[in-house]
C-alpha cells in the first residue's frame, strides 16, 4: 500500500544466505585454515631443522685433517738425529763394551780426529786396550787407515771383537779386534797383539793441531799448558809442523800432543764435534 510507512527492520530481517551462499563461504574458511596451518608447519619446521652444510665448509675441514702432523715425521727425524750423535752407552756388553754397529760402520771409513777426543775422555764406557808389541797399521775392513806403525804400549778403544767372551784382564787368543786409535784412525789387531792391561806409560799417537776443529780448540784451549803449548808451536814451527823442522818444533809439538792427551782423559764437557761419522 502506497502511502504506509515502512516498519523497523528487526534482527530476523538480517539477510538469509542460501545454500549456495554458505557452501562458498565454508569452502573460503577451510582455505584460510589450510593456508594458516601450512605457513605455520614451515615456520616451525626452520627453526628447529640444522642447514646443511656449505660445499665451501667441507673442504676446510678436509684440509685443516690433512695438514695435521701425524707424529711419525718427527719420530723418524729424531731417531736419525739420535744416530748422528756419538753414543755414550754401550749397544752390547761382553768381551769388551761394543758401540752400535751402524755408528761403527761410518767411523771407521774414514778417520775422525775430533770424535776420538771425545770418545777417549774421560767418563766414556768404551773398552781401552794397549798394544803389547809394534805391529803394522791396517784397516782390515777396508777404510781409511793412517798407515805406518801402531806402537808398543800405544792406548787404542777396541771397538768390536772377533773372539767369543771370556774373562780375565788379557785379551788373548784365536781372532781379532777391529779398534780407535787417538789420531781418530781405526786399526784392525790380532787378539796377541792387544791386552786390557794398562802399562805404567801409555804411548800415543801424534795428534795434528791443524786438524782439530775451531770448535775444539777453543775448548782446549782454556787448558793454560794446551794454550802455552799452541803458543809455542806457532812460534817454533813458524806454521810448518812436518817435514823438515827444527828440534824445538818437534819438541814443541810433542809437548802440546802431551797437554791434549792429559787434558782429555780428565775432562767431560768436551764439545759435539761439526763432523760426525
Amino acid at each position: 500500500m502506497q502511502g504506509q510507512p515502512r516498519k523497523p527492520c528487526r534482527p530476523r530481517c538480517a539477510p538469509i544466505l542460501t545454500s549456495s551462499g554458505i557452501r562458498g563461504s565454508l569452502a573460503g574458511v577451510r582455505v584460510l585454515i589450510s593456508l594458516s596451518a601450512f605457513f605455520f608447519t614451515v615456520a616451525c619446521g626452520s627453526s628447529n631443522t640444522k642447514e646443511p652444510a656449505t660445499p665451501s665448509e667441507a673442504p676446510r675441514e678436509k684440509v685443516a685433517e690433512a695438514k695435521e702432523p701425524s707424529g711419525e715425521p718427527k719420530e723418524k727425524a729424531a731417531a736419525e738425529s739420535a744416530d748422528q750423535k756419538i753414543p755414550t752407552k754401550c749397544a752390547s756388553e761382553g768381551d769388551i763394551c761394543k758401540m752400535p754397529k751402524k755408528f761403527l760402520d761410518k767411523l771407521c771409513q774414514s778417520t775422525y780426529p775430533n770424535v776420538a777426543l771425545v770418545l777417549f775422555s774421560s767418563g766414556t764406557p768404551w773398552t781401552h786396550g794397549y798394544l803389547t808389541r809394534k805391529t803394522e797399521a791396517w784397516n782390515a775392513e777396508g777404510g781409511a787407515s793412517m798407515g805406518g806403525y801402531v806402537e808398543f804400549d800405544e792406548e787404542v778403544l777396541l771397538l768390536s771383537s772377533h773372539v767369543p767372551p771370556k774373562g780375565g784382564m788379557q785379551v788373548s787368543g784365536a781372532g781379532g779386534y777391529q779398534a780407535f786409535r787417538w789420531d781418530g784412525s781405526c786399526v784392525t789387531l790380532s787378539s796377541e797383539e792387544v791386552t786390557t792391561k794398562r802399562p805404567p806409560s801409555p804411548k800415543h799417537p801424534r795428534i795434528e793441531w791443524r786438524f782439530i776443529e775451531d770448535g775444539m780448540r777453543d775448548a782446549l784451549r782454556k787448558d793454560h799448558a794446551i794454550d802455552d803449548a799452541a803458543i809455542a808451536v806457532k812460534r817454533e814451527c813458524k806454521g810448518v809442523s812436518v817435514g823438515d823442522v827444527s828440534k824445538k818444533c818437534v819438541d814443541a809439538d810433542n809437548k802440546l800432543v802431551d797437554a791434549i792427551v792429559k787434558y782429555v782423559q780428565s775432562s767431560s764437557d768436551l764439545p759435539e764435534p761439526a763432523k760426525l761419522p
